[in-house]
């Protein structure tokens, strides 16, 4: 509840006083509070979500209060109230402040933390460079991997082509040579033919002559 209310009242009085602090991508920033107490609390707006409370600073110890553990590997505490920020990236963009946690509770003047507009600018493009590089690759290996297919394909296919051509001048091959084994091995008995003729012959010469045969 006490958390809740906290919210209530950042959101109520984010109109405080706001100083910028320009940052780059991956660096560490260091946000001062100007509160002259010894427990704070560090409060991250990023409109238009609600704020979110990141620690609560100890007077007993020196190690903070995390309200979200993963908060633990990005922020922590430098010279009593002074916040550090690790390796920026985007999510951590917004607004700060700090807030004691008596009642009433008070706020300090905030800081608005954003990038650098230049080197933000050449990041961004340099990610879409290399995105548009990696992209490249990605098509040009597809486009080889689908050339290479197509010429599996049409190499296959004609190959088929020739062994099935093959494989039919191959059985008209046999077919003929088969036939012209048949014509090689037929038999024809000249003899018969060679008495038939003589036998022919002989009845005509006597025939003629009207000579009786012996």
């Amino acid at each position: 509840m006490k958390i809740i209310q906290l919210q209530l009242y950042v959101l109520i009085c984010c109109r405080a006083a706001v100083s910028d602090q320009l940052t780059d991508l991956g660096s560490n920033v260091t946000i001062n509070c100007d509160l002259d107490e010894n427990e704070v609390y560090w409060i991250l707006l990023k409109t238009p979500d609600p704020p979110t409370v990141i620690l609560r600073s100890m007077s007993t110890t020196s190690a903070p209060y995390y309200f979200i553990k993963t908060f633990r590997k990005k922020y922590s505490l430098q010279f009593k109230h002074r916040l550090v920020i690790n390796n920026v990236t985007a999510d951590e963009l917004g607004v700060y402040y700090c807030m004691n946690t008596r009642t009433p509770p008070k706020l300090s003047n905030s800081t608005r933390l954003h990038f650098n507009t230049v080197e933000f600018i050449d990041q961004n493009q340099k990610q879409c460079q290399i995105i548009i590089i990696i992209s490249g690759l990605m098509n040009g290996l597809l486009l080889i991997v689908l050339i290479g297919l197509l010429k599996v394909f049409v190499v296959g296919n004609r190959r088929s082509a020739e062994r099935s051509q093959l494989h039919t001048d191959l059985q008209q091959t046999r077919v003929t040579e088969e036939h012209q084994d048949q014509l090689q091995y037929a038999e024809v008995d000249f003899s018969k033919l060679r008495r038939n003729i003589c036998s022919s012959q002989i009845n005509s010469t006597y025939a003629a002559l009207n000579l009786p045969k012996s």
